[in-house]
């Protein structure tokens, strides 16, 4: 009689972990791709809290708008308003209303957004707008 071996072997020529060299070209493709793909994360962030910011200001002009209507006068504080800002725009901007003039003819205020020097917004400019809706700074359209 013949005897067959009965072996536990079924990789049939293939072995079942990764070499060595297969992992360093995969953490070398990951490695590549993250160096690519982050400075336009970076990018894509600071955009977004600028424009948190932008549509922040947009509302506190609205607001000044009604106060002015209301109480025939720019208000100096922007607790009056009664909107305190999102977080994304108080972890990286400094809100304040400057400016404000109720005597000038017709009364003026200007509103800053200014960066924070800790923040991702650190390297962006300060935003403005006033009373005439004129807008200074990098405000996206």
């Amino acid at each position: 009689m013949s005897e067959h071996k009965v072996t536990n072997d079924f990789s049939f020529g293939f072995s079942l972990g990764f070499s060595l060299i297969e992992l360093m070209i995969s953490l070398a493709i990951v490695s590549i791709l993250t160096a690519l793909v982050l400075p336009s994360y970076r990018q894509y962030i600071v955009r977004t809290n600028t424009v948190a910011a932008q549509q922040y200001l947009l509302e506190l002009v609205s607001l000044q708008n009604q106060t002015m209507f209301e109480n025939h006068g720019y208000t100096e504080k922007l607790e009056t308003l009664g909107v305190p800002p999102l977080e994304r725009v108080k972890n990286h901007y400094d809100v304040a209303i400057t400016n404000v003039s109720n005597t000038a003819t017709p009364p003026t205020y200007s509103i800053q957004a200014t960066p924070k020097f800790d923040s991702a917004q650190a390297k962006t400019s300060t935003l403005t707008i006033n009373h005439l809706g004129q807008k200074t700074g990098d405000w996206y359209e």
